[in-house]
């Protein structure tokens, strides 16, 4: 369940002690909650900061700051040779504990950083797609054209709820997206008898819910505000879970909820797909995404708009995918001018 997004986590848990001290580890995990992050950012968060102890010995953690922190960083770029946007984590991480869980100053960090290399993301080609969708059977495939309909990340695919999609507008609703923020994008018209049709199936398992009092996990504390919501068709999951989830962190035998699928579901579907497809360029869930962006570039449309679907910040972040087209491609080799 730790994969479960923000919204689907309890808005506070008790924090655990040891010795009448509370545990590092859960104070992360709560501050990381009250300031909205989610709970993969508090796993990785608390992963480093833990590596961070072991690297130190396990030296208690308020004896360390500044030159503790650099000589880790140093670790990690030239011994660790773990990738720039690794170490970027890691010292995120550090900087967030040494500014809100335990306050200090860091000072200046000089410690050697991994250089980060000017990489280009991997795209299918739409013949490639195609292949890969024709490998694909199902909520998985419904799911991964998605994805790639509509320039969805993986984690938005599986937040959509039935009010998030407007069948007489014809637009996908994305809420809280990456930066929490929400945006619209069109729903590909050759969705919309699929999607119709697999909310049928997925209405009998809500009737089913309602009955045996299973409800959804529901944005931070919506479900004590409006205690009907977590049974109301329109919160429920597009594509929920196989089984109602019982494990005490997230719900409990009395009150089961329902959550949505596991990312992993589509992840190795999407995979094994690919694999059978026979691509040799790496490729995943995300891949669709990229490929999304890239061509509608291809097909006339501009950066800005292409920015407003994808739901970038920066315009600079979007314009990758200008050098992703590879508009050397309209140039004449030499060589066959001979």
């Amino acid at each position: 369940m730790n994969a479960l997004r923000k919204y689907e986590t309890p808005h506070s848990q008790p924090v655990q002690q040891v010795d009448g001290k509370p545990r590092v580890l859960d104070l992360i995990r709560n501050t990381i909650r009250v300031k909205g992050y989610s709970p993969k950012t508090a796993d990785a968060y608390c992963d480093w900061v833990r590596r961070f102890s072991q690297f130190r010995h396990k030296r208690p953690l308020s004896e360390m700051g500044g030159p503790e922190v650099e000589q880790f960083m140093t670790y990690l770029a030239v011994k660790a040779d773990v990738a720039p946007s690794t170490q970027n984590q890691a010292f995120n991480a550090l900087l967030f504990f040494y500014t809100h869980v335990f306050p200090r100053d860091l000072g200046k960090i000089d410690g050697v950083r991994a250089k980060k290399a000017k990489r280009l993301p991997e795209v299918f080609t739409k013949s490639e797609v195609m292949a890969i969708f024709g490998q694909m059977f199902g909520t998985e495939k419904l799911m991964a054209q998605l994805l790639y309909g509509c320039g969805l990340r993986l984690n938005e695919c599986l937040g959509l709820r039935v009010k998030d999609v407007d069948f007489e507008r014809m637009t996908v609703t994305i809420r809280e997206g990456k930066g929490n923020k929400d945006r619209t994008v069109p729903l590909p018209g050759s969705l919309k008898e699929p999607l119709q049709v697999h909310l049928l199936r997925v209405a009998e398992l809500h009737r089913q819910d309602v009955a045996n009092g299973v409800g959804v996990s529901l944005p931070g504390a919506l479900h004590k505000k409006y205690p009907a919501y977590p049974f109301a068709w329109g919160w429920y999951w597009i594509f929920p879970a196989r089984k109602a989830c019982t494990d005490e962190r997230w719900a409990s035998p009395e009150k089961p909820l329902r959550h949505h699928i596991h990312e992993t579901v589509l992840q190795k579907a999407v995979k094994q797909a690919v694999r059978k497809s026979g691509i040799t360029s790496p490729g995943g869930c995300h891949t669709f995404r990229h490929s999304y962006a890239t061509h509608l570039l291809e097909d006339g449309y501009n950066v800005r708009q292409v920015q407003e679907l994808l739901g970038h910040v920066s315009l600079e972040t979007t314009m990758v995918y200008l050098h992703v087209m590879g508009k050397a491609t309209s140039v004449t080799s030499p060589l066959d001018r001979l």
